[in-house]
């Protein structure tokens, strides 16, 4: 799965359709384009609860991603990652149906 969810996140970065980076991801969740928050497995616990939090409030899925944040800058072609965002419905929709179990299409 996670292979398949850092080639989704891929995707998303080539078609423009993702916010990386703390501030970049922050911004995108408060200015309600966020449709999927994805914070990496090794973010501190601050970080993890403000994304959390704010993706509470504005209804936005949050999930902790399943590698650390060399991998999820990698997934994306840049340098280290903590929290990504993705701004397209559908690759969301795909990437949560991956994350829930169930197979995603894309």
């Amino acid at each position: 799965m996670a292979d398949r969810l850092k080639g989704l996140l891929g995707i998303c970065a080539r078609a423009g359709k993702l916010a990386s980076g703390e501030f970049s991801s922050e911004r995108s969740v408060r200015s309600g384009k966020a449709r999927l928050c994805i914070v990496s497995s090794d973010a501190s616990e601050n970080t993890v609860k403000k994304f959390e939090d704010m993706c509470r409030s504005r209804k936005v899925p949050f999930v902790r991603a399943g590698f650390g944040m060399k991998e999820l800058g990698h997934a994306i072609g840049c340098s280290d990652r903590t929290s990504v965002v993705i701004e397209d419905e559908g690759l969301a929709q795909g990437m949560n149906k991956l994350i829930e179990g169930g197979t995603a299409h894309g």
